[in-house]
C-alpha cells in the first residue's frame, strides 16, 4: 500500500534528508500518496478541481500520432522543466554547466525552458495539441506522478527505447522501477523527488518557526499571509495528515472535511493565495509569511534568503517524484533519450 511518512524523524534521518536536498536529490522514499480526486470539484478560492483536467482520451493510439524521429539530422532538443530544477553557473546564472557538458559530449544542443509552474496549468498548455495528435514543440517534459500516469493512460507519450538508455534503468534505484502507473519504466524516468513541507520566512513571522498545517489555517498572526499549493494532492493531502487521516486511505467524509477546513480558512481570508512553483518569490520577499512548499525549493532559496526555512511536520508529509517523458509527435525522441541517460 502507498503510504505517507507517519512518524517523527530522528536527527539522523533529518540530516540525511537535508544532505539529499543539497545534492539535488531526495534522500527519503518518494511516494505518491493522495489518490486521484474523489469526484467533487475543489472550488477553493476559485481554483478548479483537478478533475477539471480529467478529460477523456482523444481516441488516438500512439501509433497514429507518433512522429518520424529527426534526431540524426537535427542535433537538438526542446526540454520543458520546472524552475530551480537545473544547475546554474555560480558566476553566470544564464549558463547551465551540465547541459553544456552534454552538448560538448554529444553535439546535441538543448533549448531549456522553465515553463512549468503547476501540473494542471501545464497540462492546459499541451492538452489541445496532444489530444489532436499534433506537435507540442517539446521533446522532453517533466511532470509529477499523477499527470505522468494520466499522459501514459491516454497514450499521449512515446514508449522509450531501452537501447538508448543503457545507464538509466541500471542506475535507477529498484524501489522506483515499477510504479503501478508505469511498470518497468517503459514511458518515464524520475527526474527528482519532491517532499511537501511547511515553509516560512522568519522575518515575516517575527522570528517564529511555523511547524504545522493547523498554524497555517488557524493562527491569527498569519492572517492574510499564508500560501497553499494549487497542487491539490499536496494541499488536501497535507490537510488530511494534519487531521490525523491517511491520505492513501481516506473516506469521502474525510475528504469533504478537509475541503471544508480549507474553505473556512479562505472565507476568513487566512489564506493569501494558492500558487504553483511561483510561491518562492513571495516567500523570499516576506509577502507570504508561511506556506506549504517543496523542500528542494526552500533549500535553494536559503542560499540567498537566510530568513527562509522549512519544517517537516511531526504528523507526516507527502512525497512524490517528477518524471521525464517524451510527448507524442516529438521530433527528437532519440536525442531526448540520450539526455535522460546522460543524467543517470
Amino acid at each position: 500500500m502507498e503510504q505517507y511518512e507517519p512518524h517523527r524523524l530522528g536527527p539522523a534521518q533529518l540530516a540525511a534528508m537535508h544532505r539529499g536536498y543539497r545534492n539535488g536529490r531526495a534522500a527519503l522514499t518518494r511516494r505518491s500518496v493522495l489518490r486521484a480526486s474523489t469526484g467533487g470539484a475543489l472550488a477553493i478560492g476559485g481554483l478548479g478541481a483537478l478533475t477539471a483536467c480529467g478529460i477523456p482520451a482523444a481516441g488516438k493510439s500512439q501509433g497514429e500520432v507518433s512522429s518520424d524521429d529527426h534526431s540524426a539530422e537535427e542535433k537538438r532538443i526542446s526540454f520543458s522543466n520546472w524552475t530551480e530544477y537545473m544547475d546554474v553557473d555560480e558566476k553566470d546564472e544564464n549558463r547551465r554547466p551540465t547541459l553544456e557538458a552534454f552538448t560538448k559530449r554529444t553535439g546535441i544542443t538543448v533549448k531549456y525552458t522553465e515553463d512549468i509552474n503547476d501540473n494542471v496549468e501545464f497540462f492546459g498548455k499541451v492538452k489541445p495539441q496532444l489530444a489532436a495528435g499534433q506537435e507540442t514543440g517539446r521533446d522532453l517534459i517533466c511532470v509529477t506522478d499523477w499527470l505522468a500516469a494520466r499522459l501514459i493512460r491516454f497514450g499521449w507519450v512515446q514508449k522509450l527505447d531501452p537501447a538508448n538508455l543503457p545507464h538509466a534503468y541500471t542506475n535507477l534505484s529498484a524501489q522506483f522501477r515499477d510504479p503501478d502507473w508505469d511498470p518497468g519504466r517503459s514511458y518515464s524516468y524520475p527526474w527528482t523527488g519532491i517532499s511537501t513541507v511547511i515553509a516560512y520566512n522568519k522575518k515575516a513571522t517575527g522570528g517564529r518557526e511555523i511547524t504545522s498545517v493547523s498554524q497555517l489555517l488557524d493562527d491569527p498572526k498569519l492572517k492574510g499571509r499564508v500560501g497553499f499549493l494549487s497542487e491539490m494532492r499536496d494541499t488536501v493531502g497535507m490537510t488530511l495528515i494534519d487531521m490525523g487521516k491517511d491520505p492513501a486511505d481516506f473516506t469521502d467524509d474525510d475528504f469533504d472535511a478537509a475541503i471544508a477546513r480549507l474553505q473556512k480558512a479562505v472565507d476568513r481570508k487566512q489564506i493569501r493565495r494558492f500558487t504553483g512553483n511561483d510561491y518562492t518569490s513571495d516567500l523570499a520577499k516576506g509577502d507570504i509569511a508561511a506556506c506549504l512548499g517543496w523542500a528542494g525549493d526552500i533549500v535553494q532559496l536559503q542560499a540567498d534568503s537566510p530568513d527562509v526555512g522549512f519544517h517537516i511536520p511531526d504528523q507526516g508529509y507527502i512525497t512524490s517524484t517528477d518524471n521525464l517523458l517524451v510527448p507524442n509527435k516529438a521530433r527528437h525522441k532519440k536525442n531526448a533519450e540520450r539526455l535522460i541517460d546522460y543524467y543517470y
